[in-house]
């Protein structure tokens, strides 16, 4: 979580195509889920708040789900290719499943 939410700052440009068209102020959202992103992660690490980051990236992973399906429908997928859309959809699975587990170990 700690790198993929550092990646939205340090190659910004490779998220936008992730960002539906109908949402406005696209780099605000890009920067915003990094910031998630890396928050959460580093609370996962501290045993205290593991089970509220699990939650967090349990409901943040829920929240990308569309974006994933949808790439692997696309014409154009915002990955780059199709195969990689179709990695990435089972990839986003496992994350939701292993967060559910984490959350349910440490509530």
């Amino acid at each position: 979580m700690i790198y993929a939410g550092s990646q939205h700052f340090i190659k910004p440009a490779f998220f936008y195509a992730f960002v539906p068209d109908f949402l406005i102020y696209k780099t605000i959202i890009i920067y915003a889920s990094g910031i998630v992103e890396v928050f959460l992660g580093l609370l996962l690490i501290i045993p205290k708040y593991a089970g509220k980051a699990a939650l967090g990236i349990f409901i943040l992973m829920l929240l990308f789900l569309p974006i994933h399906i949808w790439d692997v429908f696309s014409t154009t997928p915002a990955i780059g290719s199709h195969e990689a859309a179709l990695i990435r959809l089972p990839i986003q699975f496992v994350l939701i499943a292993l967060s559910y587990k984490i959350y349910n170990i440490n509530s």
